[in-house]
């Protein structure tokens, strides 16, 4: 069975979505400005969130040739991040889930970068991990 999920990352300075568990096509938007200010700036990072996070997912699910009524669950970054850019993520994934009656999927930040390691190499998961994440998720995974 193959599970289409959307995928909404929103923790700091970069929107991006994912489609597809297996084999998944991915877009990501940048905010240039940042440049201006050498680092990340909270409010600025929040503003292109909002400009951005529609375009993202709609460039998303065309590369991954996906119609939103195909997309049977929803994840995002609940945290941790910056406060106004999670926000903004997680209020677009409610509402797409709220709106398609689909699944949510909460994932922490750093959890799902210590999974994206462990995934590449699954014997090592096996051997010394007990993943402290929801079970969903971690069936999800691997």
């Amino acid at each position: 069975m193959s599970v289409t999920i959307l995928g909404i990352e929103s923790s700091c300075d970069d929107t991006a979505a994912v489609m597809r568990w297996r084999g998944a096509k991915q877009y990501c938007r940048g905010s240039e400005v940042h440049k201006l200010y050498g680092g990340v700036v909270p409010e600025v990072a929040s503003r292109a969130h909002q400009a951005n996070i529609v375009p993202v997912i709609e460039i998303a699910l065309q590369k991954a040739c996906v119609s939103k009524a195909d997309i049977d669950a929803v994840a995002f970054t609940r945290g941790p991040g910056l406060i106004g850019s999670l926000t903004v993520g997680v209020s677009f994934a409610k509402a797409f889930a709220l709106s398609r009656n689909i699944p949510l999927i909460e994932v922490n930040h750093l959890q799902a970068h210590i999974l994206a390691h462990l995934r590449k190499h699954q014997s090592l998961h096996s051997h010394f991990f007990a993943l402290p994440c929801r079970a969903d998720i971690h069936r999800l995974c691997w």
